[in-house]
């Protein structure tokens, strides 16, 4: 894993087209903006898990 350090407005890149955009941080929360093609699946952690528990 991958651990990264950053500010409002900096961002990562993935894999040339997906953009992770930290947009906002404050008294311990966070908000991302996530850039990706139509094609890739973005799943918040705990849905993923249920999806993973009902196959």
């Amino acid at each position: 894993m991958l651990v990264l350090g950053r500010r409002p407005e900096e961002y990562i890149v993935i894999n040339d087209n997906i953009i992770v955009k930290v947009i906002k941080s404050e008294d311990g929360h966070l908000r991302l903006g996530i850039e990706a093609p139509r094609e890739v699946s973005i799943v918040r952690g705990e849905i993923y898990e249920k999806q993973q528990q009902l196959k």
